[in-house]
């Protein structure tokens, strides 16, 4: 069992830059993978970016070179650097711990908008 909270989340204009925190109740060295997930108004919930417990990552195509995941097994935190904001960026982000059927947090809100 491991509580998920995000933070970082706000409103950024195009082309400006967010950092996502994502805080768990215990150790995340034994957790294996830790991703970032994002939901859109009317889609479906999407892969934005995973990352191991060796370190590897994995990104979707669509934020490949904007977004990096990285993880601080010290601090019990996962952080998404999120560069070059684009509009469709636009969604709640989530943050996840041993895949879409393990541990979720609440979300937190990312607007893009001049």
């Amino acid at each position: 069992q491991v509580q998920l909270v995000e933070s970082g989340g706000g409103l950024v204009q195009p082309g400006g830059s967010l950092r996502l925190s994502c805080a768990a109740s215990r150790s995340i060295f034994s957790i294996n993978v830790m991703g970032w997930y994002r939901q859109a108004p009317g889609k479906e919930r999407e892969l934005v970016a995973v990352i191991s417990s060796t370190g590897s990552t994995n990104y979707a195509r669509f934020v490949k070179g904007r977004f990096t995941i990285s993880r601080d097994n010290a601090k019990n935190t996962v952080y998404l650097q999120m560069n070059s904001l684009k509009p469709e960026d636009t969604a709640v982000y989530y943050c996840n711990a041993d895949g879409t059927f393990g541990y979720w947090g609440q979300g937190t809100q990312v607007t893009v908008s001049s």
